[in-house]
């Protein structure tokens, strides 16, 4: 019995692939470096877990490439006595660089003012992810056994490597068939109707407003039940008139806010109807500053963005939105990316086409503005040959995703010798990049009649993930690199590509001011830069920014 066990022990250990241990064990050490956010142990271990599962798959694929082509083998023997080595060698490896992960961490989490990790970390990390590994070969084994199960029992009907390719073939389809029509259709059904419930929550301490320029309030032609969780936050939030005039000192109007929900109409083109009737309802296109906003995905709407924009305007504003999705927004980015520009180009080109039937020296300033999903919502909301004979005065576009084409079209293009994560773009006449420190003010540069800022973090991975860095170093990687960038951040071949994508998952759990998460300070210096208020000097800017300061 006893010599049983140790065959079976044995043959268990010889079946590993060598290759797949070395090239498994170096994906794992590299996943342990830092990227752009701080991870915890659970979350390290299992992105460590899936490197190294990925790289031991990819020797596996390599190893078995090399015996397809029937291109020779070393002896046995040495085999033997190689694996041993190697494996030492494997151990030793990740070893160190599990003692090296706390020092790590701990160089991004001083930079974002995080307590370290603790002591505990590596041994943490080291068995979740040895745990993880282990689960995925042994999936990855038991589709290894279907495919030779099902050439096999076609090899004594057709030609050996025909089977194998048709044997590749199925498994692969039944795999794809699995993973697309039940795991994700039913995760997907489940995660909306999740969040549609979580939208319809009536929250304790919202309640619906007493002033008819708010959205939901009386005379309200949109009910205050269809505006959905996140549009009654946002319709009852900011300060009051007189909050504001107390700040300022001078007199102030009490800010509009009109929100239209999912379940306020049945399409986009009819809900952006409702917004414009609404914005006319309350006297709207009277105001000063007009903002025309695309919510997240979830159709929320970042407070520090709009409290900033009413105090800089003594509430003189009017700040109008539509929702499209219940989703987060990473989920819609990747499932239902159209459906934020169709909304943000229905509401648009209805307010926009009634603001150009008014006179130019009695309508507001038009401007647009979007976070995440929203920045690039917006930037689809319209082309600029359709507004360049009557064009609006500005965005400001913050953490907008890689994908977002003037984004991604104005980076490449920047002047030569500026980093990619804040870029300078021509004279600085119509673009301008800002991040944490203030970087809008250009020497030399002037404003034209249309002023863009985007403003992004260097340590935000929605907006620097890049889909081809398996492969590629990304380009904010070359040069100078962001002030909140971890100084050890170094890139990898596809592991990079694996803590990118999992920062971009985990955005928003960054302390604000870092990551996906815009501080109220650094929304003061775009919105000047952009709607250009009057009245206020530096030092009462500087008095604004310490009030808002998170």
């Amino acid at each position: 019995m006893t010599d049983t066990l140790e065959q079976g022990d044995v043959r268990v250990w010889h079946s590993f692939s060598v290759l797949g241990l070395c090239l498994g064990t170096l994906l794992f050490a590299a996943s342990l470096t830092p990227t752009l956010l701080p991870r915890d142990f659970l979350l390290q271990g299992v992105l460590s877990g899936v490197s190294a599962a990925v790289g031991y798959g990819l020797g596996v694929f390599c190893v078995w490439l090399w015996r397809y082509l029937e291109l020779p083998e070393p002896p046995r023997r040495p085999r033997i006595y190689g694996k041993f080595a190697m494996a030492a060698l494997c151990v030793a490896v990740a070893i160190f660089f599990l003692w090296k992960a706390a020092e790590w961490q701990n160089s991004i989490r001083a930079l974002m003012q995080l307590e370290p990790v603790d002591t505990a970390h590596p041994f943490k990390v080291g068995g979740i992810a040895l745990v993880l590994f282990l689960l995925f070969v042994v999936m990855g084994r038991g589709i290894g056994r279907a495919f030779t199960f099902i050439s096999g029992r076609l090899k004594p009907y057709v030609p050996r490597r025909v089977a194998n390719v048709i044997g590749i073939v199925i498994v692969g389809l039944v795999l794809a068939s699995l993973v697309d029509r039940v795991l994700l259709r039913y995760a997907l059904r489940v995660a909306d109707s999740a969040y549609a419930e979580l939208d319809a929550l009536f929250e304790d301490g919202i309640e619906q407003p007493e002033s008819g320029l708010r959205t939901g309030g009386p005379g309200s032609l949109i009910p205050w039940d269809s505006l959905g969780r996140t549009g009654r936050q946002f319709v009852v939030g900011g300060d009051s008139r007189e909050a504001i005039a107390a700040f300022t000192g001078r007199e102030a109007l009490e800010p509009m806010r009109v929100y239209v929900g999912l379940r306020s109409a049945e399409t986009a083109d009819e809900r952006a109807e409702l917004a414009l009737e609404e914005l006319k309802r309350i006297g709207a296109f009277e105001r000063k500053v007009m903002a025309v906003v695309a919510p997240t995905g979830t159709g929320w709407i970042d407070p520090e963005a709009s409290v900033t924009l009413e105090y800089l305007h003594g509430g003189d504003t009017v700040m109008v939105a539509q929702q499209y999705s219940y989703l987060t927004s990473w989920l819609s980015l990747l499932i239902e990316p159209s459906y934020g520009a169709e909304a943000a180009h229905a509401l648009f080109r209805k307010v926009y086409g009634h603001w150009t039937t008014l006179p130019k020296d009695d309508r507001p300033e038009l401007y647009l503005y979007g976070l995440s999903l929203g920045a690039l919502s917006s930037e689809q909301s319209t082309e600029i040959y359709n507004i360049l004979a009557d064009p609006f005065q500005g965005a400001l576009w913050a953490g907008p995703p890689f994908n977002s084409r003037l984004w991604s079209n104005f980076t490449r293009d920047r002047n030569p010798g500026t980093p990619a994560w804040l870029p300078r773009l021509g004279d600085g006449s119509v673009v301008r990049f800002t991040a944490q420190k203030n970087s809008l003010d250009i020497p030399g540069a002037k404003w034209g009649p249309l002023r863009i800022v985007y403003l992004q973090y260097a340590s935000d991975p929605v907006v620097f993930f890049d889909p081809l860095a398996w492969y590629r170093r990304p380009a904010w990687l070359v040069g100078e690199r962001g002030p909140d960038v971890s100084p050890d951040l170094r890139w990898y071949p596809i592991v990079t590509f694996l803590q990118l994508a999992l920062d971009m998952a985990m955005a928003t759990t960054a302390p604000i001011g870092y990551g996906h998460l815009y501080a109220p300070q650094h929304y003061i210096d775009a919105w000047v830069a952009v709607t250009q208020p009057e009245g206020w000097s530096p030092a009462e800017i500087e008095r604004l920014k310490e009030k808002l300061k998170k």
